[in-house]
């Protein structure tokens, strides 16, 4: 049924439970090998050292390609890109299933890996302009909820299929979630011109990038499982960023940061997934194996901050509607700095029950900070740089968990006891979570906006149709190259 004149276009919730069910998968992945590896390393026949590639070939290229794929996504036609994307994560997924030795599998997770990133950095655009801008919240919180709860549930997953079925049924399962997926944003999304080959610059920075990721999680992970003096090869991250923002390709993202509204969120996001995921990764190592709690009990601990944070991603989107993202993510990250002080008083008299409640409020914390910190940081986006914004938040995640993995494995290496380490790393954390206060206090909350036109849902457009441009108002110039400054957005 047509729009009637004047009136504005429907919300297209289908899109929006189409990108939260993507994200889902994407982050899933990223955890839910980590409760499989022993068993995959003793099926194939591989050591240790090699099978971690298993979890860091993944990762690698979500943190490699964030801001390329967030280039590629701004002048892509949303439906086949999204086609493109996860029908690519189906087929790597089953060759994953089906590999007969190390090599095979860590090969198809690293291709795995490049189609998740651009999944990720598709999902928040189609939230954005899927729904009218007083509704973005609620699609964000529901995207990001999705995000998490797929981070969150990959273990407690991974272990249930691991035992019930073999390990590589982790993989396949992704399979009916794609068809899923694409059966319901198809339905609402037109049919757009062809895709486009990634720029030749795009490859370079993805390059550059891709190297200091290598470097950073393979001196993270060395420093840790073989001696602190690999620390030194993270360190060879820090001169190829900076080679990267001295490059053409960096600048247009110097541009994005600098405007009002959005190095805040990026800063607050970073901080706030390195204090968190400090504490979250030594939490199962305290409870089995200082607290003597079962792999049954840990489970259920773990299952009440993922209970927390779906919850309150919900209920905070609904309230960001009425009062604005900026409240409810300053609010979410009290409940996370709270959180974090009370587990400093950790000690080895405690049960599951004493940090499960405490899981619960950070959990809530998180669902009401994740999503509106995206929400803050995509309002204050200028026209034709959503998938930029994206991208650039989908990166200062994955470092976020990746420092925050590496502090709290280092944390857990390092203390006398399971309690100090959770003490000293809390303590860490909540310092940095007031920081993350600070920021989201200070940051400029932006006017939502509607970036691109929507029309009614019905019938899939032909190809090769003709589609008006999308009129967008005039933004200030940054140094974007004039070649990349000429993709348009398909009107959605």
């Amino acid at each position: 049924m047509s729009t009637p004149p004047g009136a504005p276009p429907p919300d297209r919730w289908g899109v929006v439970i189409a990108a939260g069910l993507a994200v889902f998968i994407a982050q899933m992945d990223a955890s839910v090998v980590n409760v499989a590896l022993p068993v995959i390393g003793e099926d194939l026949s591989a050591r240790t050292a090699v099978v971690q590639w298993v979890t860091l070939g993944y990762v690698a290229p979500l943190i490699a390609l964030s801001l390329c794929a967030g280039r590629w996504v701004d002048i892509a036609d949303p439906r086949r890109a999204l086609t493109f994307a996860t029908v690519n994560f189906a087929v790597w997924s089953v060759a994953c299933g089906l590999a007969p030795g190390a090599g095979w599998l860590i090969a198809a997770r690293v291709l795995q890996g490049c189609a998740a990133v651009v999944m990720m950095s598709l999902t928040p655009v189609l939230a954005t302009t899927a729904v009218r801008p007083e509704a973005r919240a609620r699609a964000f919180g529901l995207v990001m909820l999705s995000g998490t709860l797929g981070a969150m549930a990959g273990p407690m997953t991974g272990g249930w299929l691991v035992d019930a079925f073999g390990w590589p049924w982790i993989f396949y399962l992704n399979v009916p979630v794609v068809v899923l997926v694409l059966a319901l944003a198809t339905r609402q999304l037109p049919l757009g011109e062809r895709l486009p080959a990634p720029r030749r610059a795009w490859l370079a920075e993805a390059l550059t990038l891709g190297t200091g990721a290598l470097a950073l999680l393979l001196g993270l992970t060395l420093a840790v499982d073989a001696a602190a003096p690999w620390a030194a090869l993270g360190l060879l991250a820090v001169p190829l960023g900076a080679l990267w923002t001295r490059r053409p390709e960096g600048r247009p993202v110097r541009a994005l940061l600098g405007r009002p509204g959005v190095a805040g969120p990026h800063a607050a996001l970073l901080l706030g997934y390195l204090a968190l995921f400090t504490v979250m990764f030594m939490v199962p190592f305290l409870l089995q194996n200082t607290l003597d709690a079962s792999a049954r009990d840990t489970g259920y601990v773990m299952l009440a901050m993922a209970a927390a944070t779906g919850v309150a991603g919900l209920l905070g989107g609904r309230l960001a509607d009425r009062t604005g993202p900026r409240p409810v993510a300053l609010a979410g990250a009290l409940c996370i700095t709270a959180a974090l002080a009370s587990l400093t008083l950790v000690s080895d008299g405690w049960g599951p029950a004493d940090l499960a409640w405490r899981l619960a409020l950070m959990g809530t914390g998180f669902g009401l900070f994740n999503g509106q910190l995206q929400v803050l940081a995509m309002n204050a986006t200028p026209p034709g740089r959503l998938g930029m914004t994206a991208g650039t938040t989908n990166l200062v995640r994955q470092l976020g968990l990746a420092l925050g993995t590496a502090c709290g494995a280092a944390w857990w290496a390092g203390a006398a006891t399971g309690a100090t380490a959770v003490r000293l790393g809390a303590l860490t954390s909540a310092a940095l979570a007031l920081v993350v206060l600070t920021v989201v206090a200070r940051t400029t909350a932006a006017a939502p906006q509607a970036h691109a036109p929507r029309p009614a849902a019905g019938p899939a457009t032909p190809p090769g149709t003709p589609t008006a441009a999308p009129t967008a108002p005039p933004s200030e110039p940054d140094s974007t190259p004039e070649s990349e400054q000429s993709g348009k957005r398909p009107p959605l």
